[in-house]
C-alpha cells in the first residue's frame, strides 16, 4: 500500500489525535471513476452484430484481459469465439471462425461462465434445466474444449433456466430462472467442480422487477447483483449486505433501460473494473456496449497537519492521506448524512398542498412555468400569461389566487399552450395551439411579464398541429416540441442560442410517443437532459409518464423505464407540469376542473455509504458500515510503517 494511502469514502466522508482539523469543502485534486454504477449508465453507441454466427444470441463472457469474447448462440446450439484488438472495446471485435457445439448436452443453451483461469467452461441448458461442465486444454481457447461428462440439474428449484454466475473462488454458484422469476444459490465443496454442487436452499425473487429474468451478474466484491429481463427490457441493481450471500439481497430501486437498443436483452457482463457493461440482444442479434462508471472527486490530506479530522458528507469523494509518520495514529469522525436524488417519479407523493383556484382563469390553466428562485409562477389562460408570486419559495400554500401581473399574447396567439423562459429571465417563449408557432419575447425587467414585448421572431411548427408543450436545452441550442394529435415529439437545433428565428428544420429529430402516452398536453425535461416527463389525459389517463434519454438531449436515444405517476386523486386533467430545479418537487396545473396548482415530493433520500480500501485490516475482520443520518461515529486508524499498511477499529458509535 502506497504512502499516499487512499480511503474510498463515498459521499465526502473523511478522516481524522491531538490536533483537530475540521474539513469543510475538501479541495479536489483530481478524480477517479467508480464502476458498476448503472444509475449513471449511458449507451456508448457501440454495437457488434453476431447475426453471421447466430440469430438468437444469449450468453456472453470475456477472458480475463478482455481480448477474447464468447457468445452462446441458441439457434445453432453453439459457443462462438471473438477477438478484440483493443481490450473490452466492442468496436474492435472480429469473429475468430472458432465455435464449439453443445447440442449433445442441450438444444437450447443460454448462459455461459468460465473458471478463473479459463480451463473450465460452464453452459446452462434451457431445455434440460441443467449446467454442463467442459475442459479447455488451452485456457480460453474454444478450439480445445471438450465435454467433461459432468452436469448438475437445477430442475428441482426452477424451470426455464437462463444463466449462471460464480463467486470469486468458485465455491458458490448462482442460477437465474424464469419459471419462478428467482435466483438460486448453490455450494461447490470443491471449487468450480460441478460434481460437488448442492443447493443451499437459498433463493431470491426478482418478480417485482421483471417477470422474465434472463441474466445475473455480480460486481467484483459480491456486494452488488445485477439482473436483466425481457419484460422490463432493463437491468436492475441489488445490494447484498454480506458478499455473495443471496439471503442478504435487497433491491436498490435502481434500474437502467436498454430498450432503445434491444427489446430482448439476454446477458449482462462487465469489464474488470465495472466501468463498461455489455448486453446481448436477441431482437437485433447484436451485443451492445455501455459506460457504467461514475466520477468522484479526490482530495489528499496532509496528516502532518493534524490527526483528528471531522466531516459531514455532502458528495461522493475519494480521500487520500499523505506524510504519515513511521508510527502514527489518526482518527476520523463521521456524521452520517443522506443523499437526496430528485426526479424520482416512481416514489412521488402528494404533499397535500395546493393553491386556491387561480382568479381570472376563466378558460383553463394551459401551461405552467416557475422561475428558478421558486417565487414567480406563470400560467397561460385564455390569451394571457399570468404571473403569481409566492411569499415562500416553492410553497404553493403561499401562492396568491390573484395574478400580480398579466401579459396578453392575443396579437400573436389566441390559445397559448406552453411557456418557457431563458434561465436569466430576459426572454420568454410562448407556444400557440392555434397557429402551431413558438413566439419569442423580451422582458425589460427579468421575470416581470408586465415588461414583455414581442421580438417579432417566431418558429412555425409545421410538423404537428395543436402542439401542447415546448422546452429548451439549458444553453438554448435545442428546442423540443410535443404534439398530442399525432403523439409525436420533435427536437430542433437552434443555431443562435435562444433565437427561435434560427431554428433549423433540417436538424429535426422525430420520435413517436403514442406507445408511452397518448394525448400529451404537458411536457417537461430534467435539467441534465436525460429525463422527459409527459402529462397524459388519455392513455394512460390522468398520469405523468417518465421517459429516458441515454444520451442527454438526444431524442434518438429515447427509452422507457416503465415509470409513471397517477394524479387522479387530485385532478382529472392537467394543463402543465413543472419540476423544481433539483427535481425534488413536482407541480401540476389543474386544467379545467379545479384550476388549482398541486405540489408533490419527488425526492428519494438514501444513507450515504463508506467504502473502505480492501487493504485496511479492521478489528473483527469486517469493515464498519456507514453511520445513520445525523449519527456520529468515530474510527481510529494506525500505521507503524509510514503508511504502507494500516489497522483500523471503530472506536465510538453514536456519540455526541
Amino acid at each position: 500500500m502506497a504512502n499516499d494511502k487512499d480511503f474510498i469514502l463515498k459521499n465526502a466522508i473523511e478522516v481524522g489525535g491531538s490536533t483537530k482539523v475540521t474539513i469543510g469543502d475538501a479541495p479536489a485534486s483530481g478524480s477517479v471513476t467508480v464502476g458498476y454504477d448503472i444509475s449513471a449508465a449511458s449507451y456508448d453507441s457501440v454495437s457488434f452484430s453476431v447475426a453471421g454466427q447466430d440469430t438468437f444470441p444469449a450468453g456472453l463472457a470475456f477472458n480475463n484481459d478482455g481480448t477474447k469474447m464468447y457468445m452462446v448462440g441458441t439457434s445453432s446450439d453453439s459457443v462462438y469465439q471473438y477477438t478484440l484488438s483493443t481490450a473490452f472495446d466492442l468496436s474492435t471485435a472480429s469473429y475468430d471462425s472458432v465455435s464449439f457445439s453443445v447440442t449433445g448436452q442441450d438444444g437450447t443453451p443460454r448462459g455461459i461462465a468460465f473458471n478463473n483461469d479459463g480451463t473450465k467452461m460452464y453452459i446452462v441448458g434451457y431445455n434440460s434445466d441443467s449446467v454442463y461442465q467442459y475442459t479447455l486444454s488451452t485456457a480460453f481457447d474454444l478450439s480445445t474444449a471438450s465435454y467433461d461428462s459432468v452436469s448438475f440439474s437445477v430442475s428441482s428449484q426452477d424451470t426455464q433456466s437462463y444463466d449462471i454466475a460464480f463467486n470469486n473462488d468458485g465455491t458458490k454458484m448462482y442460477i437465474i430462472a424464469a419459471g419462478n422469476d428467482s435466483v438460486y444459490q448453490y455450494t461447490l465443496s470443491t471449487a468450480f467442480d460441478l460434481s460437488t454442487a448442492s443447493y443451499d436452499s437459498v433463493s431470491f425473487s426478482v418478480s417485482s422487477q421483471d417477470t422474465i429474468p434472463s441474466d445475473i451478474r455480480f460486481n467484483s466484491d459480491g456486494t452488488k447483483m445485477y439482473v436483466s429481463g425481457f419484460s422490463s427490457d432493463s437491468v436492475h441493481q441489488y445490494s447484498l449486505s454480506s458478499a455473495f450471500d443471496l439471503s442478504t439481497a435487497s433491491y436498490d430501486s435502481v434500474s437502467f433501460s436498454v430498450a432503445g437498443q434491444d427489446t430482448n436483452p439476454f446477458d449482462i457482463t462487465f469489464n474488470n473494473d465495472g466501468t463498461k457493461m455489455y448486453i446481448t440482444g436477441s431482437g437485433n442479434d447484436s451485443i451492445y456496449q455501455y459506460s457504467t462508471g461514475s466520477t468522484v472527486a479526490t482530495a489528499t490530506f496532509d496528516t502532518s497537519t493534524g490527526n483528528y479530522f471531522t466531516h459531514t458528507p455532502s458528495a461522493d469523494s475519494e480521500y487520500g492521506f499523505s506524510n504519515a509518520g513511521d508510527v502514527q495514529t489518526f482518527q476520523l469522525e463521521v456524521t452520517g448524512a443522506q443523499s437526496v436524488v430528485g426526479y424520482d417519479l416512481a416514489n412521488a407523493a402528494y404533499d397535500s398542498v395546493a393553491s386556491s383556484p387561480l382568479i381570472g382563469n376563466n378558460t383553463a390553466n394551459n401551461a405552467l412555468f416557475i422561475a428558478p428562485d421558486g417565487y414567480n409562477l406563470y400560467v397561460a389562460s385564455g390569451q394571457n400569461i399570468q404571473q403569481h408570486t409566492m411569499t415562500t419559495a416553492w410553497d404553493l400554500s403561499t401562492l396568491p389566487a390573484t395574478a400580480s401581473s398579466t401579459f396578453s399574447v392575443s396579437s400573436q396567439e389566441s390559445e397559448p399552450t406552453a411557456i418557457f423562459f431563458k434561465p436569466d429571465g430576459t426572454k420568454m417563449y410562448v407556444l400557440g395551439n392555434t397557429n402551431d408557432t413558438v413566439y419569442q419575447y423580451s422582458l425589460g425587467t427579468a421575470w416581470a411579464v408586465s415588461t414583455a414585448s414581442y421580438d417579432s421572431k417566431s418558429f412555425v411548427q409545421y410538423d404537428v398541429s395543436a402542439p401542447r408543450g415546448c422546452w429548451f436545452k439549458t444553453d438554448g441550442t435545442k428546442l423540443f416540441v410535443v404534439g398530442p394529435v399525432s403523439d409525436r415529439l420533435f427536437s430542433y437545433d437552434v443555431s443562435t442560442a435562444w433565437d427561435v428565428s434560427t431554428v433549423s428544420i433540417a436538424s429535426k429529430v422525430e420520435v413517436i410517443i403514442g406507445s408511452y402516452a397518448a394525448a400529451v398536453n404537458s411536457f417537461a425535461m430534467s435539467g441534465d437532459g436525460t429525463k422527459i416527463f409527459m402529462g397524459s389525459n388519455a392513455t394512460p389517463s390522468d398520469t405523468v409518464v417518465q421517459l429516458e434519454l441515454t444520451t442527454a438531449w438526444d431524442l434518438s436515444t429515447l427509452t422507457s423505464n416503465n415509470v409513471s405517476f397517477s394524479y387522479t386523486s387530485q385532478e382529472d386533467q392537467i394543463g402543465g407540469l413543472y419540476f423544481k430545479d433539483d427535481g425534488t418537487k413536482l407541480y401540476l396545473a389543474g386544467q379545467i376542473t379545479s384550476k388549482s396548482i398541486y405540489q408533490y415530493s419527488t425526492a428519494t433520500s438514501t444513507a450515504i455509504t463508506i467504502t473502505w480500501d480492501a487493504d485496511i485490516e479492521w478489528g473483527g475482520g469486517t469493515a464498519p458500515s456507514s453511520p445513520a443520518s445525523g449519527q456520529k461515529d468515530l474510527y481510529t486508524i494506525t500505521t507503524d510503517d509510514g503508511g504502507t499498511t494500516y489497522f483500523g477499529v471503530p472506536s465510538g458509535v453514536a456519540f455526541s
